[in-house]
């Protein structure tokens, strides 16, 4: 193996042993010498040559270009860009996925893989339910990855038509992805690889009804890291929560917790390290939308406190083994405070720590012996330890309990499984053991899958497939999992030995048995006992000091009654009383193991797995120092190595990663057909769906194998300008260039993606030929139809306008006569007026008329004087608002008269005879028109101008051949004094 993997042109020939295939130096140079053009390979099958330098060039193109996600065959490849990428997870990008009908025209994404799953459910192809594996190591991405595609899933799947039931969907959305922050908070811890590691493997199944909408969810968690509660590696830290609380908590409650800021856990290292996960607002909000109310929450986090305060309860060795250990003088305090909220007894608290209980003989006599320093401190973390995973259970269960939907409700679900990647550190014990045991049996689900089962199709449908190496890793899955014998089955035989525990008895007993297993080694200079494990990753050297007391995960009875005397609401809850067993000894005999019980739970994930359809996503980790924009090419060198990509690459791109069963390809392609396209029985469209109508000179089929043949090489032949397409029923030397692009196997179609593209071309201008005959067809009818509206359009015109023309002449006929009407009435009145303003007589009979000026109070006085002076007074500053005589009269702008007050009175009296308004509050204008007044035959005292406007009656000044009247009102007399 190459020792180290440059970025540069120059080291690449030291990764060219690696690859699968032999191809020359100058192949990989002539292909890699186009830097500008790498990042442009989506897919990598269409990389040539296949090798692993090619395969890491363009993976480091497409990361420099900012292009994260890369296809790999079945797989999509995953770079971890450690920072946040904007626009990358929105919503309009879920909504573009979602709505595209062909995902293979968008650029590799993670919701192209989520989006094709939801299609298969849609589509009902079985399997129907749906598996999304997301895998790598720790810190490539797979949380923040599982996390979008919830997001994605709970996005698509919340669509319905009904208020009532959008509501509902929408409730249910929130609950599950509120299930994120909490089970990461409880579960996910910073590590020396990755800031959010998940200490816990969990398989989350989103329950879909028959409508294909979100119905509810389950989580199944799989070996939480309880031992990281008591103890955390250097530069590690404990879980979120704990950080969250001591954060986050108010005055009030680090005062009842006795969170003084100059407090310091044992059990809180790194604590001056502030983190993105370090949000408690968040957690608390989440799990109060899964229906954990505040109280319930203060339990949770009082009881989680009480483990910090127990983790600084320190003892010293006593001078003497008969007496139990001595405690410290500052850990009295945390007792007391540990007791305080956990509610239980700090007296029976100190005594069970220090003091174990036996039971021997048949007649069970118990005997109580001291227990030294270091039992404990091991008994003290077995108090912190098996509270929190009961906490931890409770919690998964309170969870589902929310989000979970009944059987009759759900029909399918998604997958999604996040497991811990593979782990190497210093220190490797059980819980690293059981991780890689984890990814070794998911790498050979994708084996199994995939690299063998795609090889064996090939055989079966008759290809001559020569079978492309890959790495298997069924012998160090039995090495640790094998029977008779094998890690965990000697481990689980030590553990039930009724005996300490001896690390070099262990490593003697594994030397012995497995020594033909060339999985195994051993470090012969290490002092320590170990073994080493190869991996599929890489060989992990492991601990084995304390891992047969890990595997017992021993809990002293005495403990846990000592938590059921607890007063604490929660904790009764979590440490029920139960009935006592008669037969103790038996019980502890047939106690289940750590790894039996892992091994049982992996199991059955593996029989789920099984029975639904895999997806598989590989996250990589680009560099050790989770720094963004870092392309480390030997950790990814390894990391390609170790999951098998290049030789998955190899058997996409030298097979056939295209496959297609004859009648789904006939359907899609029938119309490139010599004959026209292909009828196909119902039975032969996808799910029933499509029918073709049998028409003129169209080839029939009914669907059966030996008749879709002949069709299928028809359409091949077609394409390929007339070259003949041999099946496997023939002879299989023949054509040979045609067969290295497509094959016509027994029951499918296998082509390459240059065949693929050279049919879907064919395709294309097949229907761009049958667009055009329509698109003339259509033009002509649109130009037709055009013509024939322009001429009823035409005929309708000409009938409206002479219609309009009619009744035009009418209405003009109508108001010439309205007009002369008007006009010799108006002239009547007026040449009636005249007449009476020449009369002088008496002003009496006009002074009770309404609306007579005679009547204001303007007049009184003139009325009252009995002298004939004050009648000829003269009025000074008058103003005075009037009505005209018409234009009967001819016009002139200024007329002078001299009229006296009686006849002035007397003129407006007549006036308000017509019954005119009476104007006020009129402002003063000139009349410049040539309309108005010519004379009047009274001879006023005072002189007076008038000036007038038009006329208030209706065409008064206008003639008939006039087209438009802007008359509105009486001409206006104003009188002034000169």
């Amino acid at each position: 193996m190459a020792t180290r993997q440059t970025n540069g042109l120059k080291d690449s020939q030291k990764v060219l042993d690696h690859t699968t295939l032999n191809h020359t130096v100058e192949e990989i140079k002539a292909f890699l010498i186009n830097e500008d053009e790498l990042h442009h390979f989506d897919d990598l099958t269409k990389v040539n040559p296949v090798t692993t330098a090619t395969v890491l060039r363009c993976l480091q193109a497409r990361y420099a270009a900012g292009i994260f996600y890369t296809n790999a065959g079945c797989t999509l490849v995953a770079l971890n860009p450690f920072q946040r990428v904007p626009n990358l997870y929105s919503s309009e990008v879920m909504k573009e996925y979602h709505h595209e009908s062909q995902l293979q025209e968008l650029k590799p994404h993670i919701f192209t893989v989520a989006e094709q799953a939801f299609r298969n459910v849609q589509s009902h192809i079985e399997p129907v339910n749906q598996s999304l594996i997301v895998s790598g190591e720790s810190g490539a991405g797979k949380t923040w990855t599982s996390r979008c595609l919830m997001n994605y899933f709970a996005t698509v799947a919340a669509s319905s038509t009904s208020v009532k039931c959008q509501e509902n969907v929408e409730r249910i959305e929130k609950r599950v992805l509120d299930s994120n922050p909490v089970m990461e908070a409880f579960g996910n811890a910073s590590t020396l690889r990755n800031h959010n590691s998940s200490r816990f493997g969990k398989y989350i199944q989103l329950q879909l009804n028959r409508c294909q909408q979100l119905q509810g969810a389950s989580v199944q968690t799989y070996l939480l890291e309880k031992t990281r509660v008591a103890y955390q590696a250097p530069c590690e830290r404990n879980f979120h929560i704990f950080y969250q609380i001591v954060k986050g908590a108010t005055e009030e409650q680090k005062s009842e917790w006795g969170l003084h800021e100059a407090a310091e856990f044992f059990w809180l290292p790194n604590a001056e390290k502030t983190l993105e996960e370090d949000q408690f607002d968040e957690t608390k909000n989440a799990m109060l939308h899964l229906g954990i109310d505040h109280a319930t929450q203060h339990q949770v986090f009082t009881i989680l406190v009480g483990l910090l305060h127990l983790g600084n309860v320190q003892f010293s060795s006593p001078m003497d083994e008969s007496y139990p250990c001595d405690l410290k003088a500052e850990a009295k305090s945390f007792l007391a405070t540990t007791a305080n909220l956990l509610k239980i007894s700090e007296e029976d608290l100190l005594e069970q720590i220090r003091i174990r209980t036996i039971k021997a003989g048949k007649q069970h006599q118990i005997f109580k012996k001291p227990c030294s320093k270091m039992e404990c401190e091991t008994r003290r973390d077995c108090v912190a330890k098996v509270i929190y995973a009961k906490l931890f259970d409770w919690l998964v269960k309170v969870i589902n309990g929310s989000i979970c939907s009944l059987s009759f409700g759900w029909t399918n679900f998604i997958g999604l499984l996040d497991v811990y990647g593979f782990e190497s550190f210093p220190q490797n014990n059980l819980e690293q053991l059981c991780i890689n045991y984890a990814n070794e049996k998911l790498q050979q689900h994708f084996v199994r899958h995939y690299l063998k089962a795609q090889q064996e199709e090939y055989t079966s449908e008759g290809l001559q497939w020569s079978f492309i190496s890959y790495q298997d890793n069924q012998s160090c899955l039995d090495l640790i999992e094998g029977n008779p014998t094998s890690i965990f089955s000697l481990l689980n035989e030590e553990s039930r030995l009724n005996r300490n525990s001896d690390e070099t008895l262990f490593k003697t007993r594994l030397q012995t048995a497995l020594a033909k297993n060339h999985c195994i080694s051993w470090d012969v200079f290490s002092k320590v006992p170990n073994f080493i494990v190869a991996h599929y990753a890489g060989k992990v050297n492991y601990q084995i000091e304390g891992m047969v007391e890990k595997n017992k995960d021993p809990v002293a009875p005495e403990l846990v009654q000592l938590l059921q005397t607890s007063w604490d609401v929660l904790l009764i809850k979590l440490f029920p009383i139960e009935e006592k067993e008669h037969n103790d000894t038996k019980v502890q005999n047939k106690a289940v193991t750590v790894v039996s019980k892992f091994k049982g739970s992996l199991e059955s994930l593996m029989r789920i797995l099984n029975n639904t359809t895999p997806h598989y996503i590989r996250c990589i980790k680009p560099n050790m120092d989770c720094k963004p924009r870092l392309f480390t090419s030997q950790e990814i060198f390894t990391q390609l190595e170790a999951c098998g990509l290049v030789e998955t690459v190899n058997i996409s791109a030298a097979g056939f990663p295209i496959r297609v069963p004859c009648q789904h390809f006939l359907e899609r392609y029938g119309l490139l057909g010599k004959y026209g396209p292909i009828n196909l029985p119902s039975s032969a469209s996808v799910n029933g769906c499509f029918s073709t109508k049998k028409g003129k000179g169209s080839l029939s089929t009914d669907g059966s194998s030996e008749t879709l043949q002949p069709a299928v090489q028809d359409i091949l032949s077609h394409v390929l300008d007339g070259q003949s397409i041999i099946s496997s029923f023939h002879n299989p030397a023949a054509n040979q260039f045609c067969r290295s692009i497509v094959h016509c196997g027994k029951t499918k179609l296998f082509m390459t993606h240059g065949m693929l593209e050279l049919l879907e071309s064919a395709r294309n201008q097949t229907l761009d030929k049958k667009a055009l005959c329509i698109q003339y067809s259509w033009r002509r009818y649109c130009q037709r139809k055009l013509a024939r509206s322009r001429r009823a359009a035409t005929l309708i015109q000409a009938a409206i306008r002479s219609w309009l023309t009619r009744q035009w002449i009418k209405k003009l006929n109508h108001a010439a006569i309205v007009l002369q009407r008007a006009w010799k009435a108006w002239k009547i009145k007026m040449e009636t007026l005249a007449d009476e303003l020449d009369d002088t007589s008496y002003f009496k009979e006009i002074e009770l008329i309404p609306g007579s000026p005679n009547c204001s109070s303007l007049f009184i006085p003139l009325r009252a004087s009995p002298n004939k002076q004050s009648q000829s007074i003269h009025f000074e500053n008058l103003n005075t608002c009037s009505w005209p005589l018409g234009p009967t009269l001819s016009s002139s702008c200024i007329i002078t008269m001299t009229p006296s007050a009686h006849e002035i009175l007397k003129a407006f009296a007549r006036l308000a005879i017509l019954k005119l308004k009476w104007r006020t509050n009129h402002k003063l204008k000139h009349n410049r028109s040539h309309r108005g007044i010519a004379s009047i035959r009274a001879l006023p005292e005072v002189q007076v101008k008038f000036h007038c406007k038009r006329s208030p009656l209706l065409f008064a000044d206008t003639y008939p051949e006039h087209q438009k009247c802007m008359i509105i009102g009486f001409n206006q007399i104003l009188l002034e004094k000169v």
